[in-house]
């Protein structure tokens, strides 16, 4: 994977007062704890992290978690922690995380925008941090090329997304916005009809010709392609810079209080993980394939993977401006009422590790803790 494809960071939604606490792009509640594995090896004469037994760390099982996937398989997280044990929890879905975050059941997790926005509107404030970045990208409006052969064409057709008031969600109504079209926002019905279909099941629905196409993440978009279906837009094609988040790192407010030296340990770690990714593209995307295989015990295959690998980019930067602007695309669809975001990102521990390894420091866009 060339340097083009390698800083990672995907949207940052915000569907948060008006709505219950959304899905990322998954669907379900669950979630599996992973103890042990191939990255779980503690170095001989290491030493406790912040006097702690434990680091609870919880990621979704796709792609655009690629960091935490990587960080995992190669023991990067455990290198950093010494002889605290990390810990993982691997979700399905935003709300669970949340839950679990404000649980303590976890103490740090990789987690999209919308969720991100969601659970720190819904808590006053006061549940989480935005700690880092993680990955940019990996996001593609897909489509029958029998049915849809020009972006004009779209118009009058049946497209899928996640969710209601997802990250895909928004950013799709806000295009079609854009374009002068008009659909109700909550029914979906309109100058283009919106299908909330679960990611889980939106390719039988494309092979079964419910929908004309999807607005959807990778490994999504590139699972209807192997299908036929033909990549009408990558979205980052509509962000300055090609740029734009859907996966952060959040941290409990408490624990982030309590345990700086261990959310330090975590950073750069992270920081440690997107730097390998970067230099050894192929290698860490058999690494990330690997444990998406541990998790959820299927590998992607080949005609899936690469396509998907390559629209995902790895960064370390929050990208905390397109976070702000996504949460404004809500507000205008009239998904989410006008959220207080300030203060939702701390990014005092990365830019200390950015520092040290000679790296500039990464904005948080104004909405930083003051």
């Amino acid at each position: 994977m060339p340097a083009k494809r390698s800083p990672l960071l995907r949207r940052g939604l915000a569907v948060a007062a008006a709505l219950p606490l959304l899905a990322l792009a998954a669907c379900g509640y669950g979630s599996q704890a992973k103890d042990d594995g191939p990255g779980q090896k503690v170095a001989a004469g290491a030493k406790k992290t912040d006097g702690l037994d434990s680091v609870k760390i919880g990621y979704f099982g796709n792609l655009t978690h690629a960091t935490a996937l990587v960080g995992v398989r190669k023991g990067f997280f455990q290198k950093s922690l010494g002889a605290t044990l990390a810990k993982y929890q691997v979700f399905n879905a935003g709300p669970s995380e949340i839950e679990a975050l404000n649980s303590g059941s976890i103490d740090i997790g990789w987690l999209g925008p919308s969720p991100a926005v969601n659970g720190y509107t819904k808590s006053g404030g006061k549940s989480l941090r935005i700690i880092g970045g993680s990955a940019s990208g990996g996001v593609k409006l897909v489509v029958n090329p029998q049915k849809i052969k020009s972006l004009a064409d779209v118009k009058g057709k049946k497209i899928a997304t996640p969710q209601l008031g997802n990250t895909q969600d928004v950013a799709f109504l806000n295009w079609i916005a854009e374009r002068g079209w008009k659909v109700d926002a909550q029914s979906g019905k309109g100058d283009v009809s919106v299908v909330r279909t679960d990611n889980k099941v939106t390719p039988d629905a494309y092979k079964s010709g419910s929908i004309d196409g999807a607005w959807v993440p990778e490994p999504t978009a590139s699972k209807l392609v192997a299908e036929g279906a033909k990549v009408l837009l990558d979205e980052s094609s509509l962000w300055p810079g090609k740029k734009f988040v859907i996966t952060n790192i959040i941290v409990s407010q408490k624990f982030l209080k309590e345990h700086p030296a261990a959310v330090e340990a975590v950073l750069r770690a992270s920081v440690e993980t997107n730097k390998w990714i970067n230099a050894n593209p192929d290698a860490a995307e058999e690494a990330a394939n690997q444990q998406l295989a541990a998790d959820s015990g299927k590998a992607l295959p080949a005609n899936v993977l690469d396509p998907a690998w390559k629209s995902i980019r790895i960064t370390d930067d929050p990208l905390a401006a397109t976070l702000d602007t996504e949460a404004r695309h809500a507000v205008k669809a009239g998904l989410l009422k006008d959220p207080k975001l300030d203060g939702i990102y701390d990014l005092t521990l990365l830019n200390k590790v950015l520092k040290a390894e000679g790296e500039p420091a990464v904005s948080d866009a104004g909405l930083g803790v003051k």
